[in-house]
């Protein structure tokens, strides 16, 4: 009987330990959990017939951060454009040909430890390098906020909506976005406390407070991130509001895929910018864009 209890101490001991080590990896290595950067840009504006500059920006805590710079010939306005958790700025130009055909002027960066820009992701470092790319265009560039649109993608709808609440931009657009990342780890890491979440990205706390007008895309195909979050966001917002519904999965569909998203979007920046000039951009359109970096947020 007594080798039978000091065999389950031993079981339990065990199990115990690999518990806690599993917990520990969790909150130690959260960033590794959330960010998957690639270095590697497979793509440029020029590979869609956009002619554009390389920009670097300096955030406030030193780190150099990489960026394009697609210029409008007639511009209406400009769009700071926050990618997903994984891959780089390459991985989307598909999206930033869209934006550019719609009149506006994008500045597209990638955040710190992705693509060529310096230094390791973290939620402090995405909120300096989107001050950064604020700073870039109202001073740099010389549009004004309130002629500047923020257009976020998965983890990039948060921190675009973080950036929202302390500069107010012309219109706020969050793509598949989720309502925070402790609700995205109880989902996809359930045996992780939420107690033991670092990051936060709460969206849903901080979309309460946005008094821009706001346009929130999702789709209920999404498999990542839950197509109820983009609604609880949404119904969070204050007006102005609106909610587009999106075509396929999380990675695999997107507003390049939604016709009835691209509408909304264009009838939004024709509410807060004006009517887009005809012929405003140059180059041909490649028949088929870059696919989404996989298991992006």
């Amino acid at each position: 009987m007594r080798q039978v209890l000091t065999g389950a101490v031993v079981v339990v001991s065990v199990v115990a330990a690999v518990v806690v080590a599993m917990l520990g990896l969790a909150f130690f290595r959260q960033d590794s959990l959330i960010y998957f950067p690639d270095r590697h840009l497979r793509f440029t504006p020029a590979d869609l017939g956009m002619v554009f500059e390389d920009a670097r920006l300096k955030t406030s805590d030193g780190v150099t951060v990489a960026a394009w710079w697609i210029p409008a010939l007639t511009s209406r306005g400009a769009l700071i454009f926050c990618h997903g958790n994984a891959g780089n700025v390459g991985d989307r130009v598909g999206k930033l040909r869209l934006f550019h055909d719609l009149g506006l002027s994008v500045l597209a960066f990638d955040y710190r430890g992705y693509g060529a820009s310096e230094g390791k992701p973290s939620e402090e470092g995405t909120a300096r390098d989107m001050d950064a790319a604020v700073a870039h265009v109202r001073d740099a560039r010389g549009v004004p906020l309130e002629r500047t649109v923020f257009y976020g993608e998965s983890l990039g709808g948060a921190v675009a909506i973080e950036a929202a609440g302390r500069f107010p931009p012309a219109a706020l657009v969050a793509e598949s976005t989720f309502t925070s990342a402790r609700d995205m780890a109880r989902r996809h890491y359930p045996f992780v406390p939420a107690g033991l979440v670092r990051v936060g990205y709460d969206s849903l706390a901080r979309v309460r407070r946005l008094a821009c007008p706001k346009l929130f895309l999702h789709g209920p195909a999404d498999t990542i991130v839950p197509f109820e979050m983009g609604g609880a966001l949404f119904r969070a917002a204050p007006e102005p509001k609106r909610f587009a519904t999106l075509v396929g999965d999380h990675n695999s569909g997107g507003i390049l895929e939604s016709p009835e998203a691209r509408r909304t979007l264009a009838e939004v920046l024709d509410a807060v910018l004006g009517v887009a000039v005809p012929g405003s951009t140059p180059g041909p359109r490649e028949p088929t864009a870059p696919a989404p970096a996989p298991n992006s947020l």
